[in-house]
């Protein structure tokens, strides 16, 4: 295997990125512990420019972002302007914005997304969906993800899958990556474990139970760009807690 490309997009990091000289201090880090890029998503009201800056200060590349769903779909002009300030190709819609009350609903937010899509399209962006669990309550015998997928189209609606959330919700993360092949561009690396009360917990990638060099095979065939680590909460230290994914992808999964 030879991972295309790693990158860090951590929760619990971004708690220590509310302002500029903190958000400054943890890209350092971020950058110290081997990372050479990043996806920007719930930092503080930072400006854009600022964020770019920083980045690109520290040798970092912004390989993705999150932008308000309620944004995307409503205003994916402003999405554009945003991408450009940051030098970034890749968004992703993060989590519904709406409720997921029936197929209609899911197929009425699939076309909004690829209209959405469509723009940042012609600007040389790209959108993705990224996946929670909720995804994966069925309406008609099929999941909600498999019905935004179907309804919307290829060319303007990516794929951001997020192995913790598809093994919560019942479903397999190496087959998700296999049937999004030429969809996936984004991978949220993110390991499920299971604690001493016998309730899911997160863990760093290579602490849980996922077969990932499974996953990153099929994810490269699929054709994914960025592989991105991602915490999003349960761990005491963050900046150790994203080392030692990175240790594990950097050593077990590229060669």
């Amino acid at each position: 295997m030879h991972l295309r490309q790693v990158a860090l997009q951590s929760y619990t990091i971004r708690a220590h990125c509310q302002t500029a000289a903190d958000f400054a201090a943890s890209m350092r880090r971020v950058r110290q512990i081997g990372y050479s890029a990043v996806q920007v998503s719930g930092i503080g009201p930072i400006p854009s420019a600022e964020v770019r800056r920083i980045c690109d200060g520290e040798g970092l590349v912004i390989c993705a972002s999150h932008e308000p769903g309620a944004t995307i779909v409503g205003d994916p002009h402003a999405v554009v302007e945003r991408l450009g300030i940051l030098g970034c190709k890749y968004t992703a819609y993060p989590y519904p914005h709406v409720a997921f009350d029936g197929v209609s609903a899911a197929v009425g937010l699939a076309r909004q997304l690829s209209a959405a899509g469509e723009v940042l399209r012609r600007a040389g962006m790209t959108l993705a969906y990224h996946n929670h669990d909720i995804e994966f309550q069925k309406f008609d015998g099929r999941p909600v993800l498999e019905i935004l997928y179907a309804e919307s189209d290829p060319a303007f609606l990516g794929a951001e899958i997020d192995t913790y959330w598809v093994q919560a919700g019942g479903g397999d993360p190496v087959a998700w990556c296999a049937r999004l092949s030429g969809r996936l561009s984004l991978l949220h690396m993110k390991d499920y474990g299971v604690g001493p009360d016998r309730k899911p917990v997160m863990a760093e990638v290579g602490s849980g139970n996922l077969d990932f060099p499974r996953i990153v095979r099929a994810a490269e065939a699929s054709g994914c760009q960025w592989f991105i680590v991602e915490q999003d909460h349960g761990f005491d230290d963050a900046f150790a807690a994203a080392e030692k994914s990175f240790r594990y992808v950097k050593e077990r999964l590229c060669s």
